[in-house]
């Protein structure tokens, strides 16, 4: 008997291709999101620095109180703006860790099908061995006719 040939080869293959880039997709997002997380805490550490630059400055000192007072505005809309992208990539990581885990599921069905047909077509092959061996001894050892 000839060996084994998984018919859906080309289709698990293709699925494994897929599996593998939904994984990089998946990295890359996640990837993305924790550096937007890690400017964001930077962001909040310079403007708690900053407002605490400018809740001590001096009431005398105007320009230097609207100069921390702006930048400390823009460090907020900067904030702001990466919170904003945390929850978008928060959820494209989310919809990008659905589709890996679909797409492995489709993967890990074809391969346990691959396996159930292969160990079938091995006890098939050995049922048939048995069979031949079975014939040859009953046609060598043929009790004589009396």
């Amino acid at each position: 008997m000839s060996g084994f040939r998984f018919s859906l080869q080309q289709v698990l293959d293709y699925r494994e291709q897929l599996k593998e880039q939904a994984q990089v997709a998946y990295a890359r997002v996640q990837t993305e999101l924790l550096r937007e997380e890690t400017q964001a805490e930077s962001l909040r550490r310079l403007l708690s620095d900053q407002e605490g630059k400018l809740f001590s400055t001096l009431p005398g000192d105007q320009g230097e109180r609207w100069l921390l007072e702006n930048y400390v505005r823009g460090i907020r809309a900067d904030l702001n703006e990466t919170l904003l992208r945390v929850r978008s990539l928060t959820s494209l990581v989310e919809e990008a860790r659905q589709e890996l885990t679909r797409r492995a599921r489709d993967h890990k069905i074809l391969e346990k099908l691959k396996t159930r047909q292969a160990e079938r077509h091995t006890r098939d092959a050995r049922v048939q061995e048995q069979r031949t061996y079975d014939e040859t001894a009953a046609i060598r050892f043929k009790a004589p006719t009396v």
